[in-house]
């Protein structure tokens, strides 16, 4: 009974979303991450040929595991920007009912968080991809080829990181329509994740304690699956352990996420009451 209602709400959800965004398509949110990937990739590229005369330092080749520069920014790129639209739809669900004024309405249904969270989550994943298509077509301009070593390895890295996004959205979430505020929160997030996390670049060239901390987040270990499958020559099997730590790390902010919400929620109630 109660995996028939959640999987009703998360459906439900995931409908609703996508006949609002059918009327309203919110083309700000859509150009403002993927052009920032686009224009990364060229300007990669210019800096590749025209500075860098074509060659990449072998300090990077050994902090990436590849010599593809191109290939390995283009999937950086690509996995961060998807990144910040999952978490601008994900993590600014709720946030976005309380604006609308719909917020108490979905505190009192009889319906769990999670499920509405997932549905919500669902189309963000779905929409992205349709738009994130897009960088295709500038990567192949650019004669940009990824030596894809693994496809499984590399669909596992990109599940990984929706779920690592995801368990960090929930607890990001709660804090957002607990202080009112969404825009400080997320860039903050996004500024951390980028640093930090290997998107663009190898985590190498960080000063030590800085990689250790960066171990912390589950996108960290998603990205080493991604990249090291999709640029870097290595199978699943090779790439098996990170997984699992970005899985269970994912799991811990999963649980942090669901066990605190239930207070942002009364925090938000009487913030707002």
């Amino acid at each position: 009974m109660a995996t028939a209602t959640a999987w009703r709400t998360g459906r439900a959800t995931t409908l609703r979303t996508w006949h609002m965004t059918r009327r309203a398509y919110p083309w700000t949110y859509a150009v403002g991450t993927v052009l920032p990937a686009a224009l990364t990739i060229a300007l990669g590229y210019l800096g590749f040929h025209a500075i860098g005369g074509g060659e990449t330092g072998a300090d990077f080749a050994k902090g990436s595991g590849t010599s593809a520069y191109l290939a390995y920014l283009a999937v950086g790129a690509t996995a961060f920007q998807f990144t910040v639209r999952l978490i601008l739809w994900s993590a600014k669900a709720l946030i976005t009912e309380q604006r609308q004024g719909t917020l108490g309405a979905l505190l009192i249904a009889p319906a769990t968080r999670l499920p509405y969270l997932l549905g919500f989550t669902a189309f963000a994943v779905l929409s992205s991809i349709a738009e994130f298509l897009t960088l295709g077509v500038v990567i192949g301009a650019l004669g940009i080829s990824i030596p894809v070593a693994s496809a499984p390895g590399a669909v596992a890295g990109a599940l990984a990181l929706i779920v690592a996004v995801f368990a960090l959205s929930v607890g990001l979430g709660g804090l957002m329509i607990a202080a009112g505020e969404a825009h400080i929160s997320q860039n903050t997030v996004f500024i951390v994740l980028g640093l930090l996390c290997g998107y663009t670049f190898p985590r190498d060239y960080l000063p030590f304690y800085v990689r250790w901390l960066a171990e912390a987040f589950p996108t960290t270990a998603a990205m080493d699956v991604l990249h090291g499958t999709l640029t870097g020559g290595h199978t699943l099997t090779d790439l098996a352990p990170r997984l699992a730590i970005s899985l269970l790390l994912s799991a811990a902010y999963l649980v942090l996420g669901v066990r605190t919400l239930p207070y942002f929620e009364r925090r938000a109630v009487e913030r707002t009451y």
